[in-house]
């Protein structure tokens, strides 16, 4: 009884160690799987993670609205704006009107933007990629001149990889234009300064520059005064004239009607006039035929009074 007991204790103690680890590794693929199902819905969850650059000096519209474009390429997306220092810039592009600082001031200020990269580079790499964790780059699809002089496109990496999304520019609103408007009224800007408050010295003029300059706006203020002046004179005679017509107008029917009346009158008086002299003439017409007829009566009488006479002496 004693070895059976024994033999007995002998070949359970596999199945006992074989449970075990079968339930051990059970719990270790069910932590495993609960592990990746979390690591899936927090990467579903992640948010898109798109990166937008360039120099942005006087920042505008136009560069909000390719911002806005970048901001919604995806239901949920995390903007990344880099922007290039004042070093970078003018090396590769040229002077800018603000400071690198004033740049990235007027990113963070930017509703669309969450994160500004400062000294951002000029050609993009996989370990820049890599290090914010970019999953898109947005930018218009002009190409833009890489630092090797060979006119490759900066952007031709991330073309490449399939991480590009395109977005369009603003027509009609660029840095360049803001500063070719400057530029052409420049003369204007300089005297809007000086009326400001700024010296002559603060805005690089000369002495002799800034007399002729003030003589020429002088002259400019006066002719435009007395070109406003001659368009008042101008509207005024219009107005006058439109208020003749306009009474004119107005008054036309009535002074037909007067005109008719007039005519009328006159008419009925030389009718009358006319009517009466005829009238008179008839009259004056029948009083001498009156009296044309009495004469040969008398003529005719006087004969025969004077045979009567002559038969009377016969007998």
């Amino acid at each position: 009884m004693e070895n059976r007991e024994e033999a007995g204790s002998v070949f359970a103690l596999p199945e006992l160690s074989l449970c075990s680890s079968l339930k051990t590794q059970y719990t270790v693929c069910k932590f495993e799987m609960e592990d990746r199902k979390k690591k899936q819905s927090s990467e579903e969850d992640r948010p898109v993670r798109v990166y937008a650059d360039g120099i942005y000096d006087l920042f505008h519209f136009g560069h909000a609205r390719s911002l806005e474009q970048a901001k919604k390429s995806f239901p949920n997306t995390y903007l990344l704006v880099g922007c290039c220092n004042d070093e970078v810039t003018h090396n590769y592009k040229g002077k800018t009107v603000m400071t690198d600082v004033e740049r990235y001031e007027s990113l963070r200020h930017c509703k669309w933007v969450d994160e500004v990269i400062p000294d951002a580079p000029w050609v993009l790499t996989q370990e820049f990629l890599d290090k914010h964790q970019i999953d898109y780059v947005a930018h218009d699809s002009l190409p833009y001149a890489d630092t090797s002089g060979a006119g490759k496109d900066v952007y031709e990496f991330v073309k490449s990889v399939g991480k590009f999304k395109e977005t369009k520019r603003t027509a009609g609103i660029s840095t360049s234009d803001i500063i070719m408007r400057i530029v052409k009224d420049y003369n204007q800007y300089v005297m809007r300064n000086l009326d400001r408050g700024y010296s002559r010295k603060d805005l690089g003029v000369s002495y002799v520059r800034e007399k002729r300059l003030r003589v020429n706006m002088g002259l400019k203020k006066l002719r435009e005064r007395v070109k406003e002046q001659q368009e008042k004179v101008g509207e005024k005679i219009q107005i006058v004239a439109k208020m003749h017509r306009n009474e004119w107008v107005e008054n036309a029917d009535r002074l037909v009607a007067g005109f008719l009346e007039m005519f009328e009158e006159g008419f009925h008086k030389m009718g009358t006039v006319i009517r009466d002299r005829i009238q008179e003439g008839i009259r004056k017409q029948q009083l001498k035929r009156l009296l044309y007829d009495e004469n040969d009566d008398d003529e005719l009488y006087g004969d025969d009074f004077e045979n009567e006479s002559y038969d009377e002496d016969e007998n």
